[in-house]
């Protein structure tokens, strides 16, 4: 079973670096699993500044948007995996549910975390996520946006229970929730 460790916390808090850094400390193979489709030329800057940061350091780079599990499964020759982001992913999941005329739910998501635990349990080293912490305030004003805070509040509670580690960056300084399952 891979070690996880979540890593959650606000938009913009210095989740991505931190995760980083602790991707790098630890010893064999890494690979980053990208979960952000370029979608415009903001994103593509963002995704170039990101590659740029793993530039120095001996990074395999996945995108996988949708089929994190299948990621996970295809990575076993690395013993290091960053995947970036678990929001990102939920996001995904629900597009692509809405592209083919399906209703994504929150037990769908909650399925889909099962599987990805499941292929962290057959994965031979440390898997770290990054995630953002949603919900913290405002009830969104519609369906779909209450939607994605639940899908997304589902897959973080799922995850960090299932992750050995949890930390919350606040203001790029890491407070440790969890350590030790």
């Amino acid at each position: 079973m891979a070690e996880i460790h979540l890593i959650t916390g606000g938009s913009r808090s210095g989740k991505s670096a931190y995760a980083q850094k602790l991707a790098e400390s630890l010893t064999g193979p890494r690979a980053y699993v990208a979960t952000c489709p370029v979608i415009d030329q903001e994103t593509a800057e963002r995704i170039r500044k990101h590659r740029e940061a793993r530039r120095a350091t001996a990074w395999e780079t996945i995108e996988e948007g949708v089929d994190l599990a299948g990621a996970v499964q295809r990575a076993g020759a690395c013993r290091v995996l960053l995947v970036d982001c678990l929001t990102l992913w939920a996001n995904n999941l629900l597009y692509a549910a809405q592209k083919k005329g399906e209703i994504f739910t929150e037990e769908a998501m909650a399925e889909r975390c099962r599987e990805l635990i499941d292929a962290c349990g057959a994965f031979p080293g440390t898997v770290v996520f990054v995630t953002n912490e949603l919900g913290m305030g405002i009830v969104p004003d519609n369906e779909q946006a209450r939607l994605f805070r639940d899908c997304a509040g589902r897959c973080n509670q799922m995850m960090a229970a299932a992750a050995e580690t949890v930390t919350l960056i606040v203001s790029g300084l890491p407070l440790l929730l969890k350590a030790g399952k």
